[in-house]
């Protein structure tokens, strides 16, 4: 039996769907807001816009599937970037109000909403969005949603200065959305959650506890999924970008084995780990990165069927699944379909 395969979230948008995209997108702090460049390439589409976007996930959707994938997501096709298409649909975020600041650990700058008030969800919105995605396929389709820590290292908070205090909001604000996507029948739900990995004692004290909350109540039908990676560099072939500590895995892999979680999703193809890390799971499935995102290079079946192999020395194969280490929008159309082909074939070969 083939292990399962998944993508993490981004795939490269379409040339037809004329949105921003923070692959694209120079990072600093005189970078125009991405999110009103968003809001200007919709206007310019115009009554199309919708129509267009349905295309281009029903592409991404299908690109996926036909490559093996068995769990896709919807590409994220709609959103100029993860984290702030989501803060759009939450109270107490100003778009006008930009700040500087840094984020990732000082690793660059960027002009940043910033937090204004108290933060709660509106109406949920990724119901539609998991909807139009599923109705392209009939394997079940994954979405997915920044976390409470991720959001808060990539705004500026003028309001709480307290990250525990307002990841708790941010959390309450999640789950709104999670359970509308549950009740719907969403079966994956991912959040995402980076900074943990940049952060790993902060996960400690309060992340975790945050990221429960925002799962609280999520029925069994859904598996809860969490996509920690180590950082995404600013450009593809970039080998010295700096990366979170290499330890931080093995700092918080026993708190994610006593949580809620039921995936845990890790980079290993940018920069193999220890794989001892994954004899802490023994209940914990593991979304096992076995592409790098990142790189231009397209990794063979043959390599990646060995690192699969290896990996299986220290987990249940039921419980190894085979995705690549982040999203995929860096790569383009061409070399993102490579690599999931091969992932795929690695998959069917183990």
């Amino acid at each position: 039996m083939a292990l399962l395969t998944t993508c993490i979230g981004a795939y490269p948008k379409p040339d037809y769907v004329k949105l921003p995209d923070w692959f694209n997108i120079p990072a600093g702090p005189d970078t125009a807001d991405p999110t009103k460049q968003w809001a200007a390439a919709m206007a310019a589409m115009g009554l199309e816009a919708e129509q267009i976007i349905s295309r281009g996930v029903a592409e991404a959707v299908r690109n996926q599937v036909d490559a093996g994938i068995d769990i896709p997501t919807d590409g994220e096709i709609s959103r100029e970037n993860y984290i702030h298409y989501h803060c759009r649909h939450i109270e107490g975020f100003d778009f006008t109000k930009l700040t500087t600041k840094a984020v990732r650990g000082g690793n660059y700058q960027a002009n940043l909403p910033t937090i204004v008030g108290p933060v709660r969800a509106r109406a949920p919105f990724l119901v539609q969005d998991w909807r139009r995605a599923q109705a392209f396929t009939d394997r079940p389709v994954k979405m997915t949603m920044p976390g409470p820590m991720t959001i808060w290292d990539t705004n500026a908070d003028d309001y709480y200065h307290d990250p525990r205090k307002l990841g708790a909001d941010l959390a309450v604000a999640l789950n709104q959305e999670i359970m509308a996507l549950a009740e719907a029948g969403c079966q994956y739900i991912q959040i995402d959650e980076p900074v943990f990995a940049r952060r790993p004692q902060e996960a400690l004290d309060y992340g975790f506890e945050n990221l429960e909350r925002a799962f609280h109540g999520c029925p069994d039908s859904v598996t809860r999924v969490v996509h920690m990676c180590c950082g995404y560099p600013d450009r593809l072939d970039h080998p010295n970008y700096p990366k979170a500590d290499p330890d931080a895995y093995q700092q918080i892999a026993d708190a994610i084995e006593q949580s809620s979680i039921n995936m845990i999703s890790f980079e290993d193809a940018h920069r193999h780990n220890d794989l001892k890390l994954l004899e802490h799971f023994s209940a914990t499935s593991v979304i096992f990165g076995v592409v790098a995102i990142a790189k231009s290079r397209v990794e063979t079946v043959e390599e990646i069927t060995l690192r699969l192999r290896q990996a299986m020395e220290h987990i249940d194969e039921q419980r190894l699944i085979a995705a690549p280490d982040c999203g995929l929008g860096l790569l383009g159309k061409e070399l993102a379909l490579r690599k999931l082909r091969n992932m795929c074939a690695a998959a069917q070969a183990v």
